[in-house]
């Protein structure tokens, strides 16, 4: 089969919901490190990873031992057994984050782990409306698509009366129209008021993105959730740090939310925690976890073969101090990005992010302040990039905001390589 047949076959048979990147979607076959090759034979350099998830890059040596020799023992038993992968990697958790977190469960996706918590966060308060941010993204369930506040991502209304959104901090395109650093983090403030207005007072809490993904790599001001955490707690709630893309140490810190000093009641994770197998996992409190008494089951949390993955992948962050090489490379791409605003001022408007978590907002013209969002400008690039070999991400309410997130192993040549593709490529567009 050709890769004419595969697209073809695609459209098919799968859902249209289930889209593709680029006008003519690559068919990748396999993959080793941050390169991937299509069934044409074409290599690309993976800017991406598979969103923000091969954290040690494809086909990781170290880890597909462990996951082989897990599969030869033990492929799955479903968590109505205790299993010593599971075990180990809870154990490794409690280590690894906050000191106030100590208890997991094991869900098999980022949606899932979500849902748990704010389930959770519902039970010990006792109370049942919850806040969320605009811009935020959680998942494709009813409850993830009600947190979720980016239209694109809905298939339905809000289906959970419950959920209400702040204000999201996104300083770039300021809701209050303000300006950092005077505003004061006025949009933090706005939860006070969002609380007093649209609930009874009495939340079960707040679930927040330190860095928001699929927002287009919104980058909230250090003070921001600081100033949230302790209003929330004010009002009966708990303060969760979704940590889905931010975890593992991809912003310079094991933990996104340590970069704005906060400790969290609550963390959700997946994504990169099993470098590509399904895995997602929520760890708060033992006073917390305690009050979930009810039977609760999930069939593929805790996978035995996504559990020894995740300690293997876990265990090489930890080894290769792999948080650092995040911050030190970052540094590197986000120089390389500035450069590239400064040549192109007009169609760039914002850089932002942290560690390997950087985003370009394209807009009409920065330099006439048009900041009407530039998605075709961005589709061009895309186009242009993948022209090159180098796949990176978009996202973005209105699809403007590229991003670009290569393993956490990555070195430094492979990031200059691919800022010269990315340079080429707005080069090609600007003819």
């Amino acid at each position: 089969m050709n890769s004419q047949d595969i697209r073809k076959k695609h459209q098919e048979f799968l859902f249209p919901a289930a889209k593709n990147y680029y006008s003519e979607p690559i068919v990748i076959t396999e993959g080793k490190g941050s390169v991937v090759k299509d069934l044409d034979g074409n290599s690309y350099q993976d800017f991406f990873g598979g969103i923000l998830t091969v954290s040690l890059g494809h086909a990781n040596d170290e880890v597909n031992a462990e996951v082989i020799a897990q599969v030869n023992r033990l492929s799955h038993i479903s968590s109505l057994y205790p299993t010593l992968p599971v075990v180990e990697l809870a154990e490794r958790l409690a280590d690894i984050t906050p000191d106030n977190l100590e208890k997991s469960y094991f869900t098999a996706s980022g949606t899932e782990a979500d849902e748990t918590a704010v389930m959770m966060a519902m039970t010990y308060t006792g109370n049942s409306e919850f806040i969320a941010l605009r811009y935020a993204y959680s998942g494709r369930s009813m409850l993830a698509q009600s947190l979720t506040a980016h239209s694109p991502w809905r298939a339905l209304p809000t289906q959970i009366a419950s959920i209400k959104h702040a204000l999201a901090p996104y300083c770039y395109r300021c809701p209050m129209k303000l300006k950092y650093p005077e505003c004061g983090a006025a949009c933090a403030e706005d939860v006070e008021e969002l609380i007093q207005t649209t609930t009874t007072g009495e939340i079960a809490g707040m679930m927040v993105e330190p860095i928001m993904g699929v927002g287009g790599f919104i980058t909230p001001p250090k003070e921001y959730f600081k100033i949230v955490a302790e209003i929330i707690r004010r009002h009966g709630g708990i303060f969760i740090s979704d940590e889905v893309q931010t975890g593992f140490g991809r912003t310079g810190k094991m933990w996104g939310i340590e970069q704005y000093d906060v400790q969290p009641d609550m963390m959700t994770m997946a994504k990169g925690i099993a470098n590509g197998l399904p895995l997602g996992a929520v760890i708060t409190s033992g006073e917390i976890a305690d009050s979930l008494v009810k039977n609760s089951i999930s069939t593929f949390g805790g996978n035995p073969v996504s559990c020894a993955a995740a300690n293997a992948t876990i265990n090489i962050i930890q080894r290769d101090n792999l948080a650092d090489n995040c911050e030190n490379m970052g540094k590197v791409l986000r120089l390389g990005l500035e450069q590239l605003q400064i040549k192109y001022p007009k169609i760039i408007g914002d850089v932002r992010g942290m560690g390997l978590m950087q985003a370009l907002e394209l807009v009409v013209d920065e330099t006439k302040n048009d900041r009407t969002p530039n998605a075709e400008a961005a589709t061009v690039l895309m186009e242009e990039t993948k022209k090159r070999g180098l796949l990176i991400g978009r996202g973005g309410l209105h699809g403007n905001i590229l991003r670009i997130s290569p393993a956490m192993n990555i070195s430094k040549s492979d990031v200059e390589n691919a800022l010269e593709k990315l340079t080429d490529a707005f080069q090609a567009m600007n003819q």
